[in-house]
Formats: structure tokens, C-alpha cells, sequence
């Protein structure tokens, strides 16, 4: 009887009532609950009995979690005798897009000779939390990809697994033995891959680790040595757009990676989840809907292979892109190496020289050219001073055409790859009520004009330019062209240094040509020529 007394005695002695809120272990543990809503790694592991584990827990948490806001709020909390204490969390883990988590612990606290301390458990972060676990919130992406086709609906790009070669300047302890080794090794399939690529990429990155080559699992697997072997170098397993057909390039492919990622953002989904190592993560939280649609474009890819043929033709950079006369389609666009090193885009305002002057001739012989406004009013008829945005196209902003006072003959006119293909395409639609149309790339997408109106086109202008571009083809810089029946163009340049251009229309379709450097007109007209040959 004695001893169920004396038992009795102390179970009674362990157990107290509910604190009230300015109790001391009340607010330290109101202190760790808002030093975890502030997110404050440091400040919320010092309140506990293991600041180092818990900092780093912690660490790992928010990192992986990467919430906009987090909020704690504590539940009952229970002191005992013994100096301890009880008490629950509910935290709540908030995103953008009304997304959120939340969670509800329970833990317990000491009293310490420096004061009472939360007990550290990672089971207060999560129930089943590890300390070698970490709670991650992740982004996911439905499946399958979107297929980007072309104009004949079969795959043009699409998603498929690569294989990220990464160096890290800091993972070896001789980087120049790390960067021969490795260019060597990539060397069979990636021959551009040089040391001297390697040492500009690490240079730009100031001792960040830099994505040397990516390449694709049928390339990795004609390499004869493992990268990952060589000292600092990782192999990371991805995924990307790639172009279907190998030999096809394209400046247009970074604008159709934009407008594909768009979709792949727009239809993206989230996890949170409880990661373990040696076991998958579990799935604690989410979201994910259905797949985005595939994209279909406007490209010929037979079409681009052959531009690809063409624009290699000379040295100096050289672009160029053909349309559709009758609608304004994009069938492909395609650079050599050097206009790619020298960021040439199809929406930046180059020069025009001379290329333009039967279009002012023009304008001014049948009385458009009385005033600037009634001038750019037919410019802008014909496509020229004004901005495109083509969905799935990369233009850059700021680029806007530069028109001179002088309305008759400007001399430092200037005009995009797209004015010209624009212009192109409303001198083959002009007749009746018909109006330009603005090029555009991707079947069902609308191109943005700014800068004015696509207005209806003067056919006495419009007579006028069609019959100096076929004196061009016929007896002046075009004449020597050939495999071209029909051909009008417009050839001409900025002076000796250019650059040069070229507008064709020939067969229903639109070529515009634009070249840099020396007899820059000359290296156009020979794209022009090798496309000729070659279609």
C-alpha cells in the first residue's frame, strides 16, 4: 500500500497545469515559432538544445522548401515539475498561386541553467523527419512534353534526355589537366568543345561551376572515355528540346524554346515532399494538371536545310529567311557561324543603304512624299517602321526602325529582317482591299504590330517598286542569278562595308537575305545564288 502511495506521489509531482502565455517556457517556445516564420536559420537553432543539428536541418529546410512566407502558430503548451514542458505547432508553408502546406507537431521543451530550450527533434518540422531527411517543395511538369511540329505536323523539336557535362573549378586540384582531359573526351562528337571553349566559359563564371557540353544519350554513348572520371566533372541527367533532325540549326529555335517553356510553366504542377536518402521521395502534397498542347509552326524543315546550305556559302556573317508570299508563314530561317558570333537577329534595325531607294523612288513619284506622316503612312502599309512581336520568335526590345526627316530619301533609314520579309509579303498581296500580312511562325498565334498600322496598300506605289525589282532581276545587280524564273528583288547596300541586302519573290515565296562585312551586296546575292541552286 505504501509503495502505490509513493508511486502515486510522484506521478503527481511530474504534472502541472497549462502555462499561461508569459510564462517562460511559453515564450521561448513563441520565440522559436517566430524565428521559423521569419525563416531565421540561425536564430531559430540557437533557441534550441542543439543549435548545430538544428541550424542545419533548418538550413536544408528552407532552401528546399524556398517558401514566400511561412507562419507558425503554437498550440497548448503544458509545463511539468520536472522542468519540462509540452506543447504543438501548426506551421503552414505558403507559395505563390495560393499554394500552401501545412503541417501540425508536437514537441517539448527544457529547463536549462541558461533558460529553457526546445527540445531540437526534426520531427517538429514534420512527423517522420529524419535528421538525414529534409522536407524539398518541387516543381513538376506534366507528360508528355509538347511536341513542337512542323507545318506538316511531324516532330520539328522535342524533349528528350541529355546529359549536362559540368566542370567545377573548386572539385579539382589541377583545373588546366581537368579542361584537357575533357575536351579530349568529348572531342568524337563535340569537336567545337576546345580547351580554349572550356577556359572562356569558366573565365566568364569567376570560379562558378559551367556547363561545358550537352549532349544526348546516343553522343554519350560514342564516347570512348567517362567524363565523370576526370577530376571536377559531373554528369547530370536532364532533360531539353532538341532539334529532331540533327542537322537542322536554326536562329529560330531559342524564340520556339521561350514559347514552349511558356506552355510548360503555364501547365506546371508542385510537390512537397519528404525526402529520405536511400529511398524515393514521398509525395506528401501537390498538384499537377494535363499536358500543355503541342505547337505547330509554319517551318519546312526540308526548307531550312536548305537555307542551313545556303547561308554557309560565304564567310562573313550571312542570314537569311524565306516566307510565304501569300500568307506571311516563316518556312525557315538559317545564319552561318559568324552571323551567330555576331548576335545578328531577324527584329534588330540594320541599315539599308541603297536597298530601299525604288520603294522611296516610288513613294515620291506618285505625290506620297509631300510630308513625312503621309510618306510613313505608306512605309508602314508595306511593313517598313514598324515593330513585330511574333509569338515563338525572339525579338529584341528597343529596336524599333529609325525613319529620317527627310521623307523622299532617308539617309539613315533603317529596317529589321522582318520589315523586309514584310515588306516582301504586301508586294505580292497587293491588289483589291487586301493588306500586308505580318509574318508570323506559329499556326493560330497573332503578331503584335506597334508603331503603326498595316494600312491599305497603294497600288500605284506598289506598281511602281514590282516594276523596278523585275528590272533588277532582269538587267541590273540581280541579272546574273540563275534557276530563278520570275525572280524580282531588291538588292543593295550601306557602302563598302554594308551590310548587304536582298529581297527576292520568286515561286511564291519571299527571300531576304542580310549580310555584313566587306562587298557585303556581292555576299548576299552569292546566298541568294547557292539557294537558288540548291531549292
Amino acid at each position: 500500500m505504501f509503495a502505490v502511495v509513493a508511486a502515486l506521489a510522484v506521478v503527481l509531482a511530474m504534472v502541472s497545469c497549462s502555462s499561461d502565455d508569459d510564462s517562460d517556457a511559453s515564450r521561448a517556445v513563441s520565440a522559436f515559432a517566430d524565428a521559423i516564420s521569419r525563416q531565421d536559420t540561425q536564430g531559430a537553432a540557437d533557441l534550441t538544445t542543439s543549435p548545430s543539428q538544428a541550424a542545419e536541418l533548418l538550413g536544408v529546410t528552407f532552401a528546399g522548401m524556398h517558401p514566400r512566407e511561412v507562419s507558425v502558430d503554437t498550440g497548448r503548451l503544458v509545463e511539468y515539475s520536472d522542468g519540462s514542458a509540452s506543447f504543438t505547432l501548426t506551421t503552414t508553408w505558403n507559395w505563390a498561386g495560393d499554394r500552401s502546406f501545412q503541417t501540425k507537431t508536437s514537441g517539448s521543451a527544457r529547463r536549462l541553467s541558461s533558460g529553457w530550450k526546445v527540445q531540437w527533434d526534426p520531427g517538429l518540422l514534420y512527423t517522420g523527419l529524419t535528421p538525414d531527411g529534409r522536407l524539398q517543395e518541387v516543381r513538376t511538369d506534366a507528360t508528355p512534353a509538347p511536341v513542337v511540329r512542323s507545318a506538316s505536323g511531324k516532330p520539328f523539336m522535342q524533349m528528350e534526355p541529355v546529359n549536362e557535362i559540368t566542370i567545377d573549378p573548386a572539385a579539382t586540384k589541377d583545373l588546366d589537366k581537368s579542361v584537357r582531359a575533357l575536351a579530349n573526351a568529348v572531342a568524337p562528337v563535340a569537336p567545337m568543345v576546345t580547351v580554349k571553349s572550356i577556359d572562356d566559359k569558366l573565365a566568364a563564371s569567376q570560379g562558378r561551376q559551367v556547363v561545358a557540353v550537352t549532349l544526348r544519350d546516343s553522343d554519350m554513348q560514342m564516347l570512348t572515355s567517362d567524363p565523370a572520371r576526370i577530376a571536377g566533372v559531373n554528369v547530370n541527367k536532364s532533360g531539353m528540346l532538341v532539334m529532331t533532325d540533327r542537322r537542322l540549326s536554326t536562329p529560330l529555335s531559342a524564340g520556339l524554346t521561350n514559347y514552349w517553356n511558356a506552355i510548360r510553366d503555364a501547365t506546371a504542377g508542385w510537390q512537397v515532399q519528404l525526402v529520405a536518402p536511400g529511398a524515393p521521395p514521398q509525395k506528401l502534397a501537390g498538384h499537377q494538371g494535363g499536358a500543355g498542347p503541342d505547337i505547330v509552326t509554319t517551318i519546312d524543315p526540308n526548307e531550312q536545310l536548305t537555307l542551313g546550305d545556303a547561308a554557309v556559302e560565304v564567310a562573313q556573317p550571312a542570314t537569311i529567311m524565306t516566307l510565304d508570299a501569300a500568307t506571311g508563314a516563316i518556312r525557315g530561317m538559317a545564319q552561318n557561324d559568324a552571323a551567330a558570333a555576331k548576335n545578328i537577329e531577324a527584329g534588330i534595325a540594320y541599315p539599308v543603304g541603297s536597298t530601299l531607294d525604288p520603294v522611296f523612288d516610288a513613294i515620291a513619284a506618285e505625290g506620297k512624299g509631300a510630308d513625312q506622316h503621309s510618306a510613313e503612312s505608306v512605309l508602314h502599309s508595306l511593313g517598313l517602321g514598324l515593330q513585330f512581336t511574333v509569338p515563338g520568335m525572339s525579338l529584341p526590345s528597343g529596336t524599333a526602325p529609325k525613319v529620317s526627316a527627310a521623307a523622299y530619301h532617308p539617309k539613315d533609314y533603317t529596317a529589321s529582317m522582318i520589315n523586309m520579309a514584310a515588306l516582301g509579303v504586301a508586294l505580292e498581296r497587293a491588289g483589291g482591299d487586301r493588306t500586308a500580312a505580318p509574318p508570323f511562325v506559329i499556326k493560330g498565334s497573332k503578331t503584335k504590330v506597334t508603331g503603326g498600322q498595316l494600312g491599305k496598300l497603294d497600288d500605284g506605289v506598289v506598281r511602281r517598286i514590282q516594276a523596278s525589282m523585275t528590272t533588277t532581276a532582269k538587267t541590273g545587280d540581280a541579272s546574273d542569278l540563275t534557276r530563278a524564273p520570275g525572280l524580282k528583288a531588291l538588292v543593295g547596300t550601306n557602302g563598302p562595308q554594308g551590310p548587304g541586302w536582298f529581297v527576292g519573290s520568286q515561286g511564291g515565296k519571299i527571300i531576304v537575305i542580310y549580310c555584313e562585312g566587306d562587298k557585303s551586296g556581292t555576299a548576299a546575292l552569292q546566298v541568294a545564288q547557292k539557294y537558288f541552286t540548291l531549292k
